[in-house]
Formats: structure tokens, C-alpha cells, sequence
């Protein structure tokens, strides 16, 4: 890795340091805020060579996850081999790497589901979905390129398009995988749960494991073909919350108190609060005054998807007492206690700066000790975005940028 103290701010705290972590003439990133890549030693995580902020093409014969040692220098050492390697997850052990092989296409193809340990050995096939999934005609394509693990190591979970080419408003669904038997189930399915980004609660407690937190994008859909419709009149998405091991049919949602609201819109990004089981915090938009900011809220019954209107929603803007932030992605740690957060650039600050603050111990208070980091430097075109995020014990942070023309990954430490 190679140091970047030009990144820092004349502001910046004097301990910090900046490196840059993949140097290969090829675009390069961490894989994303939410993803599960890291061993709990906060010394190995996984990021991918030829790829973008919001993953790679599935036809590229040069994609490839690598496991980033920093105990070792940052030494990068190449984790799969085949082309269409995507939605990869660290077991909550730090032993393996499960990720999935995409060859499939609207209603035909294979999905393999493997895992390697994380020095390259043993690496195998769990399940392989190249028929219909049992008691539907329905197989999954449009593989979402993130997946999630329980914090038991159990189970894994997927976001897919479930089609068969030929019927329109089929739906998209989430994946539940058995690792131990290989066996997967259908979770939820609907035609608007189209951009999931599931995240399975963090909690080592029993009934906890088994909730998944889900964005619902209302208004969005799909057709036969794969190509999105948008709704008119639509409210924005909301986040819920079931159980994997829940009846499709019947998945009991529940929700938290952000968005679908004419002054607020949930912005796409969210997380449990460490391991929390009930409280979460959403970036969300305030459209007339053209700020973002970051609201925790605690989980609650459904009441109809009325988003920040849930009766006995409970909320802190976390943000408010921030100088017109633009806040848009974050990471939290796995003690709740500290969080990393990039804000787009503005008329009131042009630079994409990235902020580390703490979380408050009262949970109706404000962040603390919001502290300016670097300027990331990003163009903040889509496969650009800065994507920041912690290890597991909040003492690093890491982020993309393609401030040398190229995207890279990139990391800090010293606070």
C-alpha cells in the first residue's frame, strides 16, 4: 500500500494517515459499506480488481476478489478464479469466502453458490439453482451483486429477478441459502422489492439472527425482459424488516420510521446499528432544502409502508445539528459506536469530504465530535462513489476514489 498524505485536509487530525491499496492499471474498489467482507481481527478484508463501487461485469475474465492482509502491508492475494463471480460474504468466523458463480439469464442458466478459505485452499460448490426453484417455475436471473450472512454462519441470503421468460409482473424475491445442506428457499417475493440491499441483523441472539433488514422500492418494477418501469405518483421506498425462515406468503413485515413522505425520501442507504437488534439508521433526502441527513430510528411494526408516518415511529436526526450536510453513504461499527460518512459536493462545500463522528450514547442526542477527515477527491459519478466504511473495531476507514483518473481503493487510519 502506498501512503497518500495529499489527501488530508490542512484541518485534519496530525495522527491520521492515508494509503492507497490497489495500484494495478485496472479499476479497483472496495466491494461496499454493507457488504460482510471483513474477518473479525479487522486485519482481512476483501475488495475486487476490475470492478466498479457498484460491483462488475459478470462477462469480465478479469474481475476478481482479493483478500487485502493488513497485517501483511496490504498485501493482495486472489480469492475466486471464475468469471462471474459475484455477492461475496466473510463467514462470521473469519474462514471462508462464500460467494456466487452468475451464468444465468432471464429463465435459463445456473447459479452456483461456493466458498474458499480465505488462504485460497478448499475451495467448493454448495448448490448449483439450474432448474426451477421447487414448487414454482420460476429461476433466478439478474443476480444482485450483494449477499449477506447470518451472524450464526448459517444461512446466506440473495436478491434475484424470479422469471420465466414468458409471464409479465413475476417477481423479484430474496434467497435463503442452507449452507449446511445447500438447500434454498424463496423468503419474500413482489415485483417492487427490486433493490433490496439485504442486511442481516448482526445480533448473536437467537430469534435476532434470523431478521433481515430489506429496502422496498415502491413504484419500481420489471418486465418479463428485465426492463425497469417506474410508476408515477410513487412515495419513495421504505425499509422493513422479516424473518428468513418466515412464509413467503406470509412474511410479517416490520419497518423503520424513514421516508415515504413529501418532505422526506429514504435515500437508498441503511444499516443496523452494530449489533443491535432493533435500531437502524437511513440516510434520507430533504428535497426543499436540498440536504442529506442521517436519522437512527427504532424498529416497529408495519402499518401500512407510511414510512417516517408509522404510528409510535421513533427518531433522531443525527445530523441536525451539522451545518447543511449532504450526507449520502456511511458505515457504522460493530459496537455502535463510531461512524464514517461521505458528503456530496455541494455549492456550500464543493469538496467530497469524508467525516468520522461518534454515535450518541443517548439515543436522542446529536452526533459527536463530527470531525472532517480527507477530501476523497471523488468525480462521484455512480462507479465512483466514495462508498466509505469501518473495520469491525472502528479504528480504520476505507473508501474508494478516482482522484488519479482510475478508481482505487483507499484506506485511513490514526484517529
Amino acid at each position: 500500500m502506498i501512503p497518500r498524505p495529499d489527501l488530508l485536509l490542512p484541518s485534519s487530525p496530525s495522527s491520521l494517515e492515508v494509503f492507497q491499496l490497489t495500484t494495478e492499471a485496472l479499476p479497483s474498489s472496495h466491494v461496499y459499506m454493507e457488504a460482510q467482507i471483513f474477518c473479525p481481527d479487522s486485519q482481512r478484508l476483501v475488495l475486487h480488481r476490475s470492478s466498479h463501487a457498484h460491483g462488475s461485469d459478470r462477462h469480465d475474465p478479469l474481475h476478481r476478489y482479493l483478500l487485502c492482509d493488513l497485517e501483511d502491508g496490504g498485501a493482495l492475494a486472489p480469492l475466486t478464479e471464475e468469471t462471474g463471480a459475484t455477492a461475496p460474504s466473510v463467514s462470521p468466523d473469519g474462514q471462508y469466502l462464500y460467494y456466487f458463480v452468475d451464468q444465468t439469464e432471464v429463465g435459463s442458466g445456473s447459479l452456483a453458490l461456493r466458498r474458499v478459505r480465505l488462504d485460497g485452499t478448499s475451495r467448493e460448490t454448495l448448490a448449483v439453482i439450474d432448474a426451477p426453484l421447487p414448487g414454482t417455475d420460476l429461476r433466478p436471473s439478474f443476480i444482485y451483486p450483494l449477499s449477506t450472512i447470518s451472524s450464526d454462519g448459517r444461512r446466506l441470503a440473495l436478491s434475484c429477478f424470479l422469471r420465466d421468460g414468458e409471464r409479465e409482473d413475476l417477481p423479484w424475491g430474496l434467497l435463503v441459502f442452507d449452507l449446511e445442506h445447500g438447500s434454498a428457499r424463496v423468503a419474500i417475493t413482489g415485483n417492487t422489492w427490486t433493490n433490496m440491499h439485504p442486511q442481516y441483523c448482526r445480533s448473536r441472539e437467537i430469534d435476532a439472527s434470523h431478521d433481515v433488514m430489506l429496502q422496498h422500492n415502491h413504484g419500481h418494477f420489471f418486465d418479463r425482459d428485465g426492463n425497469r418501469h417506474y410508476s408515477t405518483g410513487a412515495r419513495g421506498n421504505d425499509i422493513h424488516v422479516i424473518r428468513d425462515d418466515a412464509p413467503g406468503s406470509a412474511p410479517s413485515l416490520r419497518c423503520f420510521p424513514w421516508g415515504r413522505d413529501a418532505q422526506e425520501r429514504q435515500a437508498g442507504h441503511q444499516c443496523w446499528v452494530g449489533r443491535s437488534g432493533t435500531v437502524g439508521i437511513s440516510g434520507v433526502h430533504w428535497p426543499e432544502v436540498r440536504e442529506g441527513h442521517l436519522v437512527m430510528g427504532h424498529l416497529l411494526p408495519d402499518a401500512g409502508h407510511l414510512g417516517t408516518h408509522t404510528p409510535g415511529g421513533r427518531r433522531n436526526v443525527l445530523s441536525r445539528e451539522c451545518d447543511r450536510p449532504y450526507f449520502v453513504h456511511f458505515g457504522v461499527d460493530i459496537a455502535g459506536r463510531r461512524l464514517i460518512v461521505d458528503e456530496r459536493p455541494t455549492p456550500v462545500r464543493p469538496a467530497g469530504l469524508i467525516y468520522l463522528a461518534d454515535l450518541p450514547e443517548d439515543e436522542d442526542a446529536p452526533l459527536a465530535n463530527v470531525t472532517p477527515l480527507l477530501d476523497a477527491r471523488s468525480s462521484w459519478d455512480k462507479t465512483t462513489h466514495p462508498h466509505p466504511f469501518l473495520s469491525p473495531d472502528g479504528r480504520t476507514g476505507f473508501f474508494n476514489s478516482d482522484e488519479s483518473g482510475l478508481l482505487q481503493a483507499y484506506m485511513v487510519r490514526g484517529w
